[in-house]
């Protein structure tokens, strides 16, 4: 497998900027996943690396190899799309065994790597049907063996169980990321859900317009967001946001909302002007004794754990808690933070405090 280099990669298409300049390293071996919204980029950016599209300008290094302007059939490249892309009129051995048989691979040898993969994706029952009668996770299975069976450099996935139903994506998410434990594959695969992202990703690069937002991993992207775009994205629900105007206090790196004084990690000391105070559901902590309060709008009940919407005069902010606890809408309600879960942003660029910030994040402003 091999390490995949990507410096300040752009793509044009006319006057349209699909991406800009970004930059990012994924290492041999990783899972590697690039996540946005449709139209982010992050399709683009995978079929650059892939050989599929060229770049308008950038390096793309592939196991050391510069090869931005190389086509797909010189990168050792397998790309599994969501289509599945099948031959339809052939049956499951002949859809695996034909990239080997073009090469013009011998039988003993083409026979020996078809065992191999029926072996690890555990297909042995359908080779001999025809594809179109297979169910979707089954073909999905088949368009993996195709690329596995190459033994490529890396492997490409276009969000390759988009196609599936909810229940039966997520255990195709589970085999998927064990398949590539057990390969030790360098695989890049693009998603726009974000869940899918923190479940199977060792790395994660997220993209907004066209520009990476943040880099690092789903621990990183998730406690520490490097924009408000990353943390309205990441999370269910996602960060809250309260608005106010002001500056931290160096002396004990605290702020003022109103006339409460709430604390902020120390990373934050430079940051004043508009900002806005960043904290997830879960590191909301509802009581009487809360200093900063807010009037209780809405309860929903999750089982385990509910989430309570609560009106402040800095904004709206949603707390997840046990659902053993009882609240009422139209109750005052008190709010404490962990100070170490909170993360400050400059309302107008969007961006968290510089010393915060992953590499490979792309500045704005």
């Amino acid at each position: 497998m091999a390490e995949i280099i990507i410096q300040n990669l752009r793509k044009e298409f006319g006057d349209f900027t699909a991406v800009h300049a970004s930059s990012f390293t994924v290492e041999d071996g990783d899972f590697f996943m690039l996540l946005g919204p449709s139209g982010c980029g992050k399709t683009t950016t995978l079929r650059m690396i892939a050989g599929l599209e060229m770049p308008t300008a950038g390096e793309i290094y592939i196991g050391g190899d510069e090869v931005s302007q190389k086509p797909a059939s010189q990168r050792d490249i397998a790309f599994v799309f969501q289509m599945f892309a099948l031959y339809p009129h052939m049956n499951v051995r002949k859809n695996l065994t034909y990239p080997l048989v073009s090469q013009g691979m011998k039988r003993a040898a083409v026979n020996a790597k078809l065992k191999e993969v029926v072996d690890i994706l555990g297909i042995h029952d359908i080779l001999n049907k025809p594809v179109g009668g297979l169910s979707g996770g089954d073909r999905q299975r088949v368009a993996l063996g195709r690329a596995i069976v190459r033994d490529p450099k890396a492997f490409m996935m276009d969000e390759p169980l988009g196609a599936l139903d909810s229940e039966f994506r997520e255990h195709m998410a589970e085999e998927l990321r064990a398949l590539h434990d057990r390969m030790n594959a360098t695989t890049v695969y693009v998603t726009h859900d974000q869940l899918e992202a923190m479940q199977m990703g060792d790395r994660i690069v997220v993209m907004n317009h066209g520009v990476v937002e943040q880099f690092g991993t789903p621990r990183d992207i998730y406690d520490k967001p490097a924009t408000l775009f990353v943390a309205d994205f990441i999370g269910s629900p996602s960060m809250n946001f309260l608005s106010f105007n002001g500056a931290v206090n160096r002396g004990d790196s605290s702020v003022k909302l109103g006339e409460h004084t709430l604390s902020v990690p120390m990373q934050h000391h430079r940051m004043e002007g508009d900002l806005v105070f960043g904290v997830r559901p879960e590191h909301i902590v509802l009581s009487d004794d809360g200093s900063y309060r807010g009037e209780i709008l809405a309860t929903e009940y999750l089982g385990h754990n509910q989430i309570v919407t609560v009106q402040t005069e800095h904004g709206v902010a949603r707390a997840r808690t046990e659902s053993i606890h009882h609240y009422t809408v139209g109750d005052s309600i008190g709010m404490t933070f962990n100070s170490e879960t909170v993360t400050l942003f400059d309302q107008q660029t969007g961006a968290a405090n510089p010393s915060v910030l992953n590499e490979g994040v792309v500045s704005h402003g």
